[in-house]
């Protein structure tokens, strides 16, 4: 089988773990990695044993698909490039600082019959991908994501680094047209929202309300989904389900007339199941399981509440008086 030739934009924290995973895949070869920073990338690469390079220009003609980890403001000039050289491209999360943007690299994408992956990690968690068979018409959702501080990824809001998780989740489970937004943040350490809230309602019915920080005190991802008889709380970090169902027939138990079963997967690597997955759609020719399309609906809702957050801030700011001298 003839190997996909592969090379990673930015080996930061999160660029350097694709290209191990690159690595270590045997029907992939890791061409080269690529960083501004000539001393990260060169330590990178050599113990890969690839070649190191700061202009990704330089991997043009020489790689069948790349992934693109650099900050979210170069998503864009970065990802258009490679797809413009029919390269396929696996970009991270978000997509892109604006819709405007991620129209154009779809657009790019479909006219180049490239493979367009957003890098939404948590959908190949294996409790999220067992809540397909699980919830089927939820009517009510409560997501909590919060993390520590950690001084990366500060160059966009909570919504955007944390939340957007959550909300691609909400939107692949509900499948309805979001009817409302309602959202409300707070800038505490960074320039952009640390905290956010948001409840989205949807024409199904549904209500999600979705909380993300990442001034915590400590780690959290969860969700819980309540659907007619049944109730689903969903540990991402312990990839751990409990499922709360109705059976007339279950007299005992904690809960009389309801049977409580806990779901455990085992160990295992999201960050390489996602990058395997998108080899073989690149090896396919085939939709990814996290489309262009798929990280603009994320991207369209997150930076709705962006908006929203922002406006609120500016209103409260323009309300407080001035100090006294």
């Amino acid at each position: 089988m003839k190997k996909i030739r592969v090379g990673v934009i930015g080996v930061g924290y999160l660029g350097k773990f694709h290209a191990e995973k690159y690595c270590g895949m045997k029907d992939v070869q890791l061409v080269g990695v690529v960083d501004i920073d000539k001393s990260r990338v060169a330590e990178v690469a050599a113990a890969l044993g690839t070649c190191a390079m700061t202009d990704y220009r330089d991997l043009f003609g020489r790689v069948d698909a790349v992934s693109v980890v650099v900050p979210t403001e170069a998503h864009y000039s970065v990802g258009a490039a490679f797809l413009n050289h029919d390269v396929d491209v696996l970009i991270e999360k978000p997509m892109t600082t604006s819709l405007e943007q991620a129209d154009e690299l779809i657009k790019i994408a479909e006219s180049k019959h490239r493979i367009l992956q957003v890098g939404h990690l948590e959908r190949f968690n294996p409790a999220v991908i067992a809540l397909k068979d699980i919830v089927h018409n939820p009517m009510f959702i409560e997501a909590h994501r919060l993390s520590i501080f950690k001084d990366r990824s500060t160059d966009v809001s909570v919504v955007l680094d944390l939340m957007i998780h959550d909300i691609d989740i909400i939107m692949n489970v509900v499948k309805s047209e979001i009817r409302s937004i309602h959202a409300a943040g707070v800038p505490v350490i960074c320039g952009q929202a640390d905290i956010a809230n948001v409840r989205l309602e949807f024409e199904s019915g549904c209500v999600a309300n979705v909380t993300a920080s990442r001034i915590s005190i400590k780690n959290q991802r969860k969700i819980r989904l309540f659907q007619k008889d049944t109730y689903v709380s969903v540990d991402f970090a312990g990839r751990e389900i409990t499922i709360i169902k109705r059976d007339e027939n279950h007299a005992g138990g904690l809960i009389p007339g309801m049977e409580i079963r806990q779901l455990s997967f085992s160990e295992a690597d999201a960050l390489e199941d996602e990058l395997a997955s998108f080899i073989e759609a690149v090896r396919a020719r085939k939709i990814p399981v996290v489309s262009g399309d798929a990280g603009r609906k994320a991207l369209e809702v997150a930076l709705t509440i962006m908006d929203q957050i922002n406006a609120a801030i500016q209103r409260l700011g323009n309300s407080i008086p001035p100090q006294r001298k």
